[in-house]
């Protein structure tokens, strides 16, 4: 039977410091803009008991790897499934099928351990966004459970061949640190997922735990020094040196370290890389004060603290889904009240599983045979969660138009209808493909687009109507790049350099049309200095460069319909709870209006054309995101992109105005 070391409250209650603040981050991320850190406490913490028990039974010859894993299944195994079967559930009635499959897959990823790691695999320019991934907490579960399998056999190996087991810590902790270092610089999304570059912190508890195993008589000597140096600084009376001054300046260090991270430590910064040194270090130095400091004895022994790290487990594995799902129904942030809702009914859940799963299962006995049910249990419901991501979610649940016009606008294939890396660059290429100056319709009549991705998004468009109005196409387009000569935005530094390679090829191809758009209220300036403030007088000095080219027709695209949240989400929420919205003003952001008339007074003192996309799709009921019709296709995959069907749609009404006569 493996020995575990002797219960402290104290961690509990470092438990729950590190669980709320992960709570209070996810719900209101503007009170404790580090409240995230709270993981790397859990990782530290992980570390530090899990190695303890290690060391002493291979030191005693008691330790079992089946004792140990049956263990570490019956712990964490019953309330995740809970978890993983109650999202699948709710999943059944609120997700459409595209979303549906992947939860599935994140269901199968979360039974087998390697969230991280599908995760990881999942970023990028165009991923859903993370507030819309139920189970994307369990990333942090996947870390410990790849330290858990790793972990104890290289220890066994080690032992065997009578190595230094701290050298192996140090070593392995040494290669993990400096992995997270250069990896932060390269691939922060990699980095931050990444077990190797995350080992690091729980193997700072595992460092802990041999200093305070097999070293504690050894530095006494020491600690009564400094204990007695402090005593003798701190105090104006000679205090006894009984270890009590050190241990609460270790703990009190500790715990404003950890402070400074919760108010300091934000999501701009490149984490997990040396900021993470810092809850660390103050998980570090808290459990290092012991049961003789204040800190730990009078506030993290409390008994409402203690309550709290009891049921942290449960409550970190309840707050995200309940979280994610209210921002998915809502297709919003969450209003301050369901924040609130949401976090309590998780407090709710933890308790109820803590004490009718988690307690039972852990007190009770045939330890084996419960584990072995638990992993068949797990299996099957990783093998449910598997087949409806192979199944494309599911799609029987809603056999209409709706679930299949909104699937095929998020599953659409922006590389096609955007030309990525090719005639629409995304920050991973600087150079236009030989086919960007043209579409294959020679001796025409030329047609150049020229923006960002609002721009890109009209290509379809105008490729569609090529052939019919008789002209030829160019595409010369990048991500946050607007057509505004010398605009200065510092996260795109190649803007600059792209927009003259643009001008010069208008100065070389000369274009019978010239259209310009862009995503035009996302460049008002940044708090932080990304980029400046769109100077209108930048882009009327760019239009007159312009012409003095000789260009005969310039157009100047308004802005496109944006909303608060995807276009297609609010088809498919409205479809879910009530009736299908093809017009409307919810959650639409009405800076386009305004950005739409400081572009069209350009256009009119520069004397060139103006096209106004809210003018077309627009009325007093709101703004077309679909065609009114039984095929409900969204005109968006986002917040405003435009998809295939909503391009040729809103570009065909140019031509039903004066477009086409400009271009003859």
């Amino acid at each position: 039977m493996l020995q575990h070391p002797k219960y402290r409250p104290d961690i509990d209650g470092l438990r729950a410091i590190a669980v709320l603040a992960v709570v209070a981050f996810h719900a209101f991320p503007y009170w404790l803009k580090g409240g995230f850190i709270g993981v790397d406490v859990f990782f530290v913490i992980s570390g530090y008991l899990i190695s303890t028990i290690i060391y002493e039974n291979m030191d005693r010859g008691t330790f079992s790897f089946t004792t140990f894993y049956v263990r570490r299944i019956n712990r964490i195994f019953p309330a995740l499934m809970i978890v993983l079967v109650a999202s699948y559930a709710f999943g059944w009635v609120t997700l459409m099928s595209d979303e549906y499959k992947q939860l599935g897959k994140h269901i199968a990823a979360g039974t087998g351990f390697i969230s991280n790691i599908v995760l990881w695999a999942e970023s990028g320019y165009f991923d859903k966004s993370a507030e819309m991934k139920p189970l994307l907490h369990l990333w942090s579960l996947g870390v410990e459970e790849q330290f858990y399998i790793v972990w104890p056999v290289l220890l066994w190996i080690a032992c065997k061949r009578k190595f230094n087991l701290l050298t192996i810590t140090v070593l392995v902790a040494g290669v993990s640190f400096y992995l997270n270092i250069q990896g932060i610089k390269n691939d922060a999304s990699a980095t931050f997922y990444s077990p190797q570059t995350r080992f690091w912190e729980l193997l700072c508890g595992s460092l802990l735990a041999w200093v305070t195993l097999y070293k504690k008589s050894a530095f006494a000597t020491v600690r009564t020094k400094i204990d007695c140096w402090l005593a003798s600084a701190l105090y104006a009376n000679k205090q006894e040196t009984d270890g009590k001054t050190l241990a609460n300046v270790l703990s009190f260090v500790g715990l404003s370290l950890l402070a400074y991270g919760f108010l300091m430590i934000n999501k701009e910064l490149s984490f997990p890389g040396k900021w993470a040194m810092i809850p660390v270090f103050g998980a570090i130095l808290i459990i290092l004060g012991g049961s003789k400091s204040w800190v730990n004895r009078i506030v993290l022994s409390n008994r409402i603290v203690v309550w709290f790290g009891l049921i942290s487990y449960p409550l970190y594995l309840w707050h995200w889904p309940l979280l994610s799902f209210a921002r998915i129904v809502e297709n919003e942030v969450p209003s301050r009240n369901i924040r609130i809702a949401a976090v309590l009914l998780s407090f709710i859940l933890a308790w109820l599983t803590y004490v009718l799963v988690e307690r039972p299962v852990r007190l009770g006995k045939k330890s084996r045979v419960k584990a072995i049910v638990f992993v068949v249990t797990m299996a099957i419901v990783g093998s449910v969660g598997y087949i409806t991501y192979t199944r494309d979610g599911l799609k029987f649940r809603y056999i209409n138009e709706i679930n299949k016009g909104v699937s095929q606008a998020n599953n659409y294939d922006q590389n096609k209808g955007y030309r990525f890396d090719e005639c629409f660059l995304n920050g991973n290429s600087n150079k236009f493909s030989d086919h960007c100056s043209s579409s294959g319709y020679k001796n025409k009549p030329l047609v150049m687009i020229w923006g960002d991705s609002h721009a890109a998004s009209l290509y379809r468009g105008f490729l569609a109507n090529g052939e019919k109005f008789d002209y030829d196409l160019a595409q010369f387009t990048s991500s946050g790049c607007p057509p505004v000569l010398d605009f200065f935005i510092a996260n795109r530094p190649g803007c600059d350099h792209i927009n003259k390679f643009v001008y010069g090829e208008i100065k070389r191809l000369k274009p019978d049309t010239l259209v310009l758009a862009g995503y035009w209220s996302m460049y008002n300036g940044d708090p932080i200095g990304r980029w400046e403030s769109l100077d209108t007088k930048k882009l009327s000095k760019t239009i007159q460069r312009v012409k003095e080219l000789g260009i005969r027709n310039i157009i100047l695209v308004g802005h496109l319909p944006i909303y608060t949240g995807r276009q297609s989400d609010m088809l498919k929420r409205r479809h879910l709870w009530d009736k299908v919205e093809t017009r409307t003003y919810r959650k639409f952001n009405r800076s386009a209006i305004l950005y739409d008339d400081k572009i069209r007074d350009v256009a009119k003192l520069s004397g060139i054309n103006f096209v106004s996309p809210l003018a077309i799709l627009c009325d007093s009921l709101g703004c077309l995101i679909a065609e009114n019709s039984d095929d409900i296709k969204p005109f968006s995959f986002d917040y405003g992109h435009l998809t295939e069907i909503g391009s040729e749609f809103l570009v065909s009404k140019f031509f039903e105005g004066h477009f086409i006569n400009i271009i003859h």
